[in-house]
């Protein structure tokens, strides 16, 4: 009887000693992805404005962005009126990437245009009789320091007169679907030049994609022979971003700009900003406002937090007390687009070792094409239990 006591007891022992113990258990809790506010864009709030905003498309679509304030009113645009002047005058003259068309002669008729325009507080610039140069330094001496003689001179050599010239523009317009645009002259100088921020953006468009006007726009500065050094009226030129395109004013409470931009946001290629921003009441203050506007559009996109190294995600428990946690491994961030819907997905996998820093599987957050992933670790070692629990325990032994 005592040899079969102390058997069962060395049986029991040696079971004990080497049963395979129960699996720690998991107890873990899913984290929530976090819902981002729309960005705030800083619209001019001085008159009309339009603008759109094309690039990552993945964010913005295929149209991309529409911003807008004020009505769509048709409203002068003062020498703004020499962009279309110009595209006007290149459609019938055209000049192909890197050259610098035809040659233009300025007879005295011409040059009388500097006092006609001058006694008017027009910019003007030197055009000596006899005089001639390049149509592409023609039209640089029209838009940069916007030389209104200029326009006129140019615009009666593109067309042979002036009711040539405005019978074309009419043509233009109407063909390019302009219909909220009117020139009555070549220069801007009178207040029934108006067209409506619609159809500005449309022509930003089509200056743009112009590459003799999208270069002379972008000019800062340039000296030229005849009238010699010029200097572009648009002063933000190469400020947040800014590349062209043209200025106008009539006075207080009429400065406009066409604008167009280029704004890095950190991911992929910069965005393309073509906008319109009519009837400011300086132009200090409409630059300023531009330039909140782009710093805002700049800053719709945002490295949103998602979470912080060694945030809790759950914890395993053992039938002889042993504890571990499993945490995120390191904070995460992800930059995107204003408020693009944020989704969570975790893998995770049982350890094989419950050792402290053992990685276990990930978290990756996704925002339209973006995507960051966190890994996932034990925090804390769990030990095997001591001889004693096991030969104390055996319930727990069995499951």
């Amino acid at each position: 009887m005592v040899t079969v006591i102390a058997a069962s007891i060395v049986g029991y022992v040696a079971w004990a000693l080497n049963a395979p113990l129960p699996s720690p258990v998991a107890n873990t809790r899913s984290l929530t992805a976090p819902v981002v506010a729309p960005a705030a864009f800083a619209l001019p709030a001085e008159g009309a404005t339009a603008v759109t905003v094309t690039g990552a498309p993945d964010y913005l679509g295929a149209d991309g962005l529409h911003l807008s304030t004020g009505d769509d009113s048709p409203r002068p645009i003062a020498s703004i009126s020499k962009v279309v002047t110009a595209l006007v005058v290149l459609d019938a003259h055209p000049i192909g990437d890197g050259e610098a068309g035809p040659t233009v002669t300025f007879d005295k008729a011409a040059h009388d245009l500097y006092d006609v325009y001058y006694v008017q507080d027009a910019a003007v610039a030197e055009m000596p009789t006899g005089s001639s140069m390049t149509l592409r330094d023609a039209l640089a001496t029209m838009l940069i320091p916007s030389a209104s003689n200029y326009a006129d001179a140019v615009s009666t050599w593109a067309y042979g007169s002036r009711s040539a010239f405005l019978a074309a523009t009419d043509e233009f317009l109407a063909r390019e679907g302009l219909t909220g645009t009117t020139l009555v002259e070549p220069t801007g100088i009178s207040p029934r030049n108006v067209s409506t921020p619609s159809d500005l953006l449309r022509i930003a468009q089509l200056a743009a994609a112009n590459s003799t006007i999208r270069a002379i726009a972008a000019t800062p500065d340039i000296t030229l022979p005849g009238p010699g050094h010029l200097t572009n009226t648009n002063t933000l030129l190469g400020e947040g971003g800014v590349t062209g395109l043209k200025t106008g004013n009539l006075g207080e409470g009429t400065f406009s700009l066409l604008f167009t931009a280029t704004v890095d946001t950190g991911v992929g290629e910069p965005l393309d900003v073509t906008g319109v921003t009519l009837g400011g009441a300086s132009r200090s203050s409409q630059d300023a406002a531009v330039l909140g506007l782009l710093d805002s559009i700049r800053a719709g996109f945002r490295d949103v937090p998602l979470v912080s190294a060694e945030t809790l995600v759950g914890s395993y428990t053992t039938a002889w007390g042993a504890t571990a946690q499993l945490v995120v491994a390191d904070a995460a961030s992800l930059r995107t687009w204003s408020d693009t819907p944020i989704t969570i997905a975790t893998d995770i996998t049982n350890p094989t070792e419950y050792r402290d820093g053992e990685q276990v599987g990930s978290i990756t957050w996704t925002a339209g094409p973006a995507h960051t992933t966190a890994a996932l670790r034990v925090r804390g070692t769990i030990e095997p239990p001591t001889d004693w629990w096991r030969l104390t325990h055996p319930v727990e032994l069995l499951g």
